[in-house]
């Protein structure tokens, strides 16, 4: 009928709200006014016995002055640092890997991803004996006449060691992110580089990479703000030690909250957190946009 194209018959302007109000409302319950508390506690006095006291811009002022939010902000960009080449670009050539057409390739792909769906505790517990200074790392590196290494209680190793075992359980996620990206690909832009003399790394550089340049963005995301708010590997492994090396602001945030009983301050440094991953997100996506443009 005339004037009725594009609209279902008998639809009422709120029948998508309608719909979109379950989800919204587990939105709010979960998510915004737990935000919307944390952002009334940092500006209050609270250690759960006594009531909520009002306090300014107490937290804010102290948070300032203690240098162990500045040694847990060190730690996390450091953090960024060393996640994010195993993160976004080491999935990338998984996602090849798993991308060709081979007999049981779906078994690998479910291997590969098996740690993305397996508890971090469980993982960080099972890596606790594997870099024991007793662990199998030790035991391979003095096959080699080399170690042994306490990794793990070592100031200079214990970060590297609990970035590795955090991009080693994502590293499957980003895989499949990259692999529905490479499956997008066009093949006739693929063929048509083949057949203008194309050796493989040029297709993946001039081809391949142009094409996936939104999945990048995806990734490059995903990876700061995981990177940014990692908290279970360090519980398990190191509690933020040896002198503070692993100290992370996600660890710093519980270590404030249920060790001090300080949830004024600790929403304070979780306000600090939440404007730095903003800043980064968005600063990927103001790049991402002038690269598109």
């Amino acid at each position: 009928m005339p004037g009725l194209k594009g609209r279902v018959v008998g639809q009422h302007w709120y029948t998508p709200y309608a719909f979109m109000l379950p989800g919204l409302l587990c939105y709010a319950a979960m998510f915004a006014w737990p935000a919307v508390i944390a952002i009334q506690l940092a500006f209050s006095d609270y250690d759960i016995v006594h009531p909520v006291r009002f306090s300014g811009l107490d937290n804010f002022i102290e948070l300032g002055h203690d240098p162990r939010v500045w040694i847990a902000l060190r730690n996390s960009l450091l953090f960024v640092v060393m996640f994010l080449p195993l993160t976004v670009v080491l999935p990338l050539f998984l996602a090849m890997l798993v991308n060709l057409k081979l007999r049981a390739i779906q078994a690998f792909r479910m291997l590969y991803y098996l740690p993305v769906i397996t508890s971090m505790v469980a993982v960080a517990v099972a890596w606790r004996y594997v870099f024991n200074r007793e662990g199998v790392v030790n035991w391979m590196l003095g096959l080699f006449g080399a170690g042994p290494i306490d990794f793990l209680l070592d100031r200079h190793w214990a970060l590297p060691t609990v970035v590795l075992l955090e991009a080693w359980k994502s590293a499957g996620l980003f895989m499949m992110i990259y692999l529905a990206g490479l499956q997008a690909v066009p093949s006739e832009q693929v063929e048509a580089a083949t057949i203008d003399g194309a050796n493989a790394w040029q297709r993946l550089r001039h081809v391949v990479v142009p094409a996936l340049r939104p999945t990048f963005a995806v990734t490059l995301v995903l990876s700061m703000l995981e990177a940014m708010r990692a908290f279970e590997s360090v519980y398990v492994l190191t509690r933020g030690g040896p002198l503070d090396s692993t100290l992370t602001l996600g660890y710093y945030i519980w270590s404030k909250a249920f060790e001090d009983y300080d949830m004024g301050y600790a929403s304070a440094v979780g306000l600090l957190l939440w404007a730095i991953m903003i800043v980064l997100a968005g600063f990927n996506l103001l790049v991402t946009r002038r690269r598109d443009v």
